[in-house]
């Protein structure tokens, strides 16, 4: 190997400026010897660039960064249950009040119980107020005379204040003059006979 090639030479990229790497390096070394020599050269410089360095980096957010194995007992660098790692996240995040909300929906049958939930379904949650669709007018009647406890149990699963009032209204056809999306005119004429 030449020295443009990153040859074991004093002229290589292991030169130093001034010829500090060849007064390293034994004189008339060839081969195994010379390669050696250098290797060691290497690692004591390696060795006391170390010495200098700090023992521990500081990342972007200001933690410290730990290096080496972890030890026995609890370390923030062992494994950790997805369940811990996604609850650090949300407060991070800041994002509370949305995941309180997404429980309203995606656990309802937990949140209101299971006969409740088989028979009515929670619509919309605006504003802290939430539209519950009942699956008769019977049942709508029933909820409504629950209202007052439905908010605990809704608090007491999700949190306070994340739902204050609640909506209740049976099962409805749908109608065709109002909605956000709402077109004039006559509309579908052929669809009821």
């Amino acid at each position: 190997m030449g020295p443009g090639r990153g040859g074991l030479t004093p002229e290589g990229p292991e030169a130093k400026p001034g010829g500090e790497a060849a007064a390293d390096l034994p004189e008339g070394a060839s081969g195994p010897e010379l390669a050696r020599a250098v290797l060691d050269a290497a690692k004591a410089r390696r060795q006391a660039a170390a010495g200098t360095r700090r023992r521990s980096a500081v990342r972007g957010d200001g933690e410290k960064r730990l290096r080496g194995y972890s030890g026995p007992g609890p370390d923030p660098r062992d494994p950790q249950p997805l369940g811990a790692v996604l609850d650090k996240l949300v407060k991070a995040r800041g994002w509370q009040q949305p995941a309180a909300e997404a429980t309203v929906f995606g656990a309802w049958e937990r949140v209101v119980g299971p006969e409740v939930a088989q028979h009515s379904r929670p619509v919309k949650l605006e504003n802290g107020e939430l539209t519950v669709e009942a699956r008769s007018t019977a049942w709508a009647t029933q909820l409504r005379l629950l209202a007052g406890s439905l908010l605990q149990q809704i608090a007491r699963e999700v949190g306070h204040n994340v739902v204050r009032k609640l909506h209740i209204h049976g099962p409805a056809a749908p109608s065709w003059s109002r909605g956000p999306r709402r077109v004039r005119g006559r509309g579908p004429r052929d669809t009821y006979g």
